[in-house]
């Protein structure tokens, strides 16, 4: 299997531990010492170290920002291609929440292998985003369903 089958595996192996909020599916996917980087300003920026760590950030970041929202639907924009080492997308996550208007936030990704498993991944989103994306949330995460 090629990187980019890979990534395509791994992604859809990331929406169904979101569905079932069974991290463990992504194991077969990533080195014990994996890295996960978001790099973007606060509140969205930051990296975590091991496998562990990451399964423990996706899931602190989906109970965080997207379960707190009525709807979550992920689009690739551009991608996958091979590109610099790794795979790369363009993404959208679009949100829905009752009582406001859409909320839709774009970034990119970056998955580097060593073997068949990803040894670090990277999603990226600019400043102007993070800053639109911010004003969302000023304006409208009062809306917002209370974490769990």
């Amino acid at each position: 299997m090629g990187k980019i089958e890979q990534y395509v595996a791994y992604a859809t192996a990331f929406e169904e531990a979101y569905a079932s909020d069974n991290w463990s599916k992504l194991e077969p996917f990533f080195t014990e010492d994996a890295v996960y980087a978001f790099v973007a300003p606060a509140p969205f920026g930051g990296e975590y170290a091991g496998r562990a760590a990451v399964f423990a950030q996706f899931k602190n970041s989906v109970n965080s920002l997207d379960r707190r929202f009525s709807s979550r639907a992920v689009e690739v924009l551009e991608g996958p291609v091979e590109k610099d080492g790794g795979v790369w997308i363009r993404w959208a996550a679009i949100y829905t929440l009752a009582g406001a208007p859409t909320c839709r936030m774009e970034g990119e990704e970056r998955a580097t292998f060593v073997g068949d498993r990803i040894s670090r991944l990277e999603d990226s989103m600019s400043d102007a985003e993070a800053a639109r994306v911010g004003i969302y949330f000023a304006q409208h995460g009062d809306k917002l369903k209370p974490m769990s």
